[in-house]
């Protein structure tokens, strides 16, 4: 008897071990066929049912993004199909605008909307200087919301118009708040991460791993990632790099050379925009970093 097929999306994962939602609200335990896994969180795949709650993973069908990051040691995927990242910041502890500008470049190379969530803002101390430190991406045109995660009225209040009809990313380094910021937009994430982590046999901090919560009342879907200390972007090309940096996009117009890499060349618009003030040092100076990164590792 051949095997019922059903098409579902992705809602955690954890190495092989797959939990896919299907349209009819129920969810399946899945592993792919083969020795590749592939799939991501918000994936939409083809499945087989297998047994009680059971399926294998047949086919990932067409992606419309991933985002992912990659080091010398591995590649490691975020999610699939996302149409807005928000990269979650807080007063305290300090944050790297380094790893912002990192996942921005990734967005941006991905064509993802993105935003910024400044957490953590009833900690009036530290708040101006943390103000201050986002106005390098308000000047890029990236949007910075201010919330508070522990006033979860507020916070839902703010975001689930931002959220509405989107698949929303939650990114950030480790400490900002994401937690507390989730279970503030999806009240019972608890216990929807305690049921997925007894399914796929990893009953470990709910960080460890990517999840994908629904949004019911918005007509939207949330996924929250572990956070993470490094950004690594060796898997784009300096076609890439350049382009995940938008303020480039004009002053290359102006470049003497169809090939100038904006890093030492004579009538290079983008040095000169930098030198008048209208491209952040900073900025540049990652570029050139995350050229030389790439250059000097084999391509992926």
């Amino acid at each position: 008897m051949a095997e019922a097929q059903r098409i579902g999306r992705v809602v955690a994962a954890h190495g092989r071990h797959f939990i896919v939602a299907l349209d009819d609200g129920t969810t399946r335990h899945c592993f792919p066929r083969g020795k590749k896994s592939g799939a991501s969180v918000g994936d939409h795949v083809r499945i087989s049912l297998q047994g009680s709650g059971e399926g294998a993973i047949d086919e990932i069908l067409e992606r419309r993004n991933l985002l992912y990051r990659s080091d010398q040691m591995r590649s490691k995927q975020f999610a699939a199909n996302i149409d807005l990242i928000a990269i979650v910041v807080a007063v305290e502890p300090s944050f790297s605008e380094e790893l912002v500008s990192r996942a921005l470049v990734a967005a941006e190379t991905a064509d993802i909307d993105t935003l910024v969530l400044l957490n953590k803002v009833d900690l009036a101390d530290g708040l101006a200087a943390a103000r201050e430190r986002l106005e390098i991406f308000r000047k890029l045109g990236v949007r910075v919301l201010e919330v508070c995660a522990v006033d979860a009225e507020a916070t839902r209040g703010i975001l689930l118009p931002e959220l509405r009809s989107r698949t929303t990313l939650l990114l950030g380094q480790s400490g900002m708040g994401k937690s507390t910021l989730l279970n503030a937009l999806v009240p019972d994430a608890q216990a929807a991460t305690r049921d997925y982590s007894t399914a796929l046999d990893a009953g470990r901090h709910t960080t460890t791993s990517t999840r994908l919560y629904a949004l019911p009342e918005a007509d939207a879907a949330l996924i929250d990632s572990p956070g993470f200390q490094s950004f690594g972007l060796l898997h784009l090309s300096p076609g890439d790099i350049e382009r995940g940096f938008p303020e480039f996009s004009g002053p290359k117009a102006h470049c003497r050379f169809y090939n100038c890499s904006h890093r030492n060349e004579p009538g290079c618009g983008v040095l000169a925009a930098l030198s008048q003030g209208d491209i952040a040092a900073q900025r540049h100076a990652l570029y050139l970093k995350l050229l030389d990164e790439n250059a000097s590792q084999a391509r992926y």
